[in-house]
């Protein structure tokens, strides 16, 4: 069976190529599948999330305000771009794949978005680029659904995933693990269940060393129904916002190892795709594409 990838047009809110926030990346990650043979039999394609979904882990105001278009400046300043349309319907949509990608995870046993791992919303606003926080929203409707029972996040971006965690901060059914660069954005940083910062500048080869404790710590405390796993590329060395130096081998053995992990223990594994900062779309595109590579090796 191939892997069932989940992509949405609107992903690509079609920001000016001068925008810090590179969004023409979702549109070439989704070419790229389809030019490599990833994704030949298409595209699953996502319903853009409904308003209770989305209060399921934001605040309803702040919902009402994303979907009329009526952010305030602060909230908007923080987030890092406007939120006009096309960035509320993008916000939906990716939020919408990564509920998709974990229904298909439970049917297949893995599954993934090109888009998702949308951090640091909290409860009751966006911020660092995320306007809905997708695997928040996600995981809260599959457990007010009933389809699992306890959600393990597993959580690489190299910045810390602070809007999880505070979103979950008082659910025991939701285990919120992170591994990121300490010195990094957001400052201050939240509290997971578990998290690891790391010093600027770490390699492969100790990034590689401190993953057997932390997946078997998280496995064991959490019992996860299903993962979520944040692949966010930008502890790359070449990213511009990263601070540590992973290269793309180290990045496709990291992906290996968490999934096989969880998939050897037969916990289904819904990927997205997190964070990726470089003016080269092609190359930051194709590194985002090692998650989907990688993951069709356990499909």
């Amino acid at each position: 069976m191939s892997l069932a990838i989940v992509h949405h047009p609107a992903f690509d809110a079609q920001f000016d190529a001068a925008h810090r926030f590179p969004m023409s990346k979702f549109t070439r990650l989704a070419q790229i599948l389809v030019e490599d043979g990833l994704a030949d039999g298409g595209f699953f394609q996502p319903i853009p999330a409904p308003e209770h979904w989305l209060e399921l882990a934001h605040a309803p105001a702040y919902v009402e305000a994303v979907l009329t278009q009526r952010v305030d400046r602060a909230t908007e300043k923080a987030i890092g771009f406007a939120v006009d349309d096309r960035v509320a319907m993008r916000s939906r949509c990716a939020t919408g794949g990564t509920v998709l990608a974990a229904r298909l995870a439970l049917e297949r046993g893995i599954a993934c978005n090109t888009a998702g791992g949308s951090h640091h919303a909290a409860r009751e606003g966006g911020a660092g680029f995320s306007v809905f926080n997708d695997v928040a929203v996600a995981a809260s409707v599959m457990l007010a659904d009933g389809e699992v029972g306890r959600v393990l996040v597993f959580d690489c971006d190299v910045h810390q995933g602070d809007g999880t965690a505070r979103i979950f901060a008082d659910d025991r059914r939701v285990f919120t693990l992170s591994i990121h660069g300490e010195r990094n954005y957001p400052h201050p940083k939240a509290v997971s269940d578990l998290d690891l910062g790391l010093p600027d500048k770490t390699g492969d080869e100790d990034y590689l060393a401190v993953l057997p404790e932390l997946l078997a710590t998280a496995f064991d405390r959490a019992h996860p129904d299903i993962v979520f796993y944040n692949a966010g590329v930008d502890p790359h060395v070449d990213d511009r916002l990263g601070r540590l130096s992973l290269t793309d081998t180290g990045l496709a053995e990291r992906d290996r190892r968490v999934i096989g992990f969880f998939r050897d223990r037969d916990v289904p594994v819904a990927g997205v795709i997190g964070g990726g900062y470089s003016r080269d779309i092609e190359a930051l595109s194709r590194r985002h594409s090692i998650l989907h590579r990688v993951a069709a090796a356990f499909a």
